[in-house]
């Protein structure tokens, strides 16, 4: 199946640099959002996503040929498709449960346009089983059509990084399945003749939910122990670091890096899609703990050195989940905010992606580092770049620097007198 005219649904930093994607390869692509901004940037030839390399040469390019337009109407949009990619989030609460509004409603819009012979394929991360038992009827209520008889259906997980998406969809392999034979053999077509990647076709939907759910989650495990690695090694005044890649050099060992916390929209979260309703899962539910708890550890480390924190002032660097990257969905700033302000601290932030007022609105006193309040600890949270050539000494007050990502050079501390500790260093 080579499609003509394809349907993004949803154009966040995925969706959009997947459909400039597709429109690079000769297809008509139709974005559909809900957000009216979006669609006038993507119309006038920009992109609003800032952070991709790329992105906005392409964005450009497609819709100067005419092969990449947006709208609003998804089911106007999908009226005209042979192919339709739904690449909306599945967002959560604080407890990580799903919240299906958002796709569902999508999934309804999709239903009223969808016409025979038609491929869904849905990309968003999804509870395995999700596709089969929750999309493709809604898919077929609103249609009035059944999905592997008269359209095909199938999920392909998006195995994508912020920053980096272009790179990602030419090097990471395509897994696809769906809801039946004919479902999977035309979504492979489709992605075939739309990436430079190699396309692995899986057994059904449900086989390539589990893939993106098993991948994400063994990395959360993985970093639980290289965290619980992190603890064990400080109590013994080992540097865990020298440990990890000591034992890296062996090929059937890949330990992954400890840290004061996992944030983001993937790693904190869909590990839930898979204990939440599956107790006989024990692994997966210890390792999130594992994880969660660094804020509390990091918190304590410093009251070890320093003492009590109450009335302190405690500087956090970086708010966003990871480095050079404006997002801070589920960052664990906000574990080591609350774990700080339960101990009495006074708790700045400072990052140089984020203005003053978005700081605040997430419970911190901003800090400028160009005119420094004083500030008796300070907490590497996210390593950016910019941080790399801080000076310790052009913060007042500094007894304590805790490196929780293991990211900056102890020698700089020293010379000024500040100490110094890594997250099992």
């Amino acid at each position: 199946m080579l499609a003509t005219t394809v349907a993004v649904v949803g154009l966040g930093k995925i969706g959009l640099p997947l459909a400039a994607q597709l429109a690079s390869k000769g297809m008509t692509v139709i974005g559909c959002d809900t957000q009216p901004d979006v669609i006038e940037t993507i119309n006038s030839g920009h992109a609003h996503i800032r952070e991709e390399a790329g992105l906005e040469q392409a964005v450009a390019a497609a819709v100067t040929r005419g092969t990449l337009s947006a709208t609003l109407d998804t089911t106007a949009a999908v009226k005209k498709a042979d192919v339709i990619v739904v690449i909306v989030p599945l967002m959560v609460g604080p407890n990580r449960e799903p919240d299906y509004a958002n796709i569902d409603g999508a999934t309804h819009a999709i239903g009223l346009g969808l016409h025979r012979g038609a491929l869904v394929i849905y990309e968003t991360t999804l509870p395995v089983g999700t596709t089969r038992g929750r999309l493709g009827p809604m898919l077929e209520e609103a249609s009035g059509m059944k999905p592997g008889r008269d359209f095909q259906l199938a999920f392909s997980p998006e195995r994508l990084y912020a920053g980096r998406v272009f790179e990602d969809l030419r090097q990471y392999p395509k897994i696809v399945g769906g809801v039946d034979a004919r479902s999977t053999e035309a979504a492979v077509e489709f992605y075939r003749s739309a990436l430079d990647a190699e396309v692995w076709p899986v057994e059904s939907a449900e086989t390539a939910e589990f893939a993106k759910l098993a991948e994400t989650t063994y990395r959360d495990v993985n970093i639980a122990l290289a965290n619980e690695y992190a603890r064990y090694a400080a109590r013994r005044g080992i540097d865990v670091l020298e440990v990890i890649g000591a034992a890296n050099s062996q090929p059937f060992s890949n330990i992954h890096q400890p840290g004061v916390g996992v944030g983001g929209h993937c790693i904190p979260v869909y590990p839930h899609f898979l204990f939440n309703g599956d107790p006989d899962l024990r692994l997966p539910p210890l390792a999130r703990a594992i994880n969660e708890e660094m804020g509390a550890w990091t918190v304590a480390l410093a009251e070890e050195r320093v003492g009590s924190l109450r009335g302190e002032p405690v500087l956090v660097l970086g708010i966003e989940y990871r480095a050079d990257v404006r997002e801070d969905a589920f960052s664990s700033a906000f574990r080591l905010r609350d774990e700080l302000k339960a101990g009495g601290a006074r708790v700045y932030g400072h990052d140089p992606y984020f203005p003053d007022d978005h700081l605040r609105r997430m419970g911190f006193e901003p800090y400028d580092l160009a005119a420094p309040a004083e500030a008796r600890v300070a907490i590497l949270q996210a390593g950016h770049a910019a941080y790399g050539e801080l000076d310790p000494r052009t913060i007042p007050g500094l007894e304590l620097f805790i490196d929780g990502r293991n990211a900056l050079e102890r020698a700089t501390f020293d010379t000024a007198g500040v100490a110094y500790v890594g997250i099992g260093r």
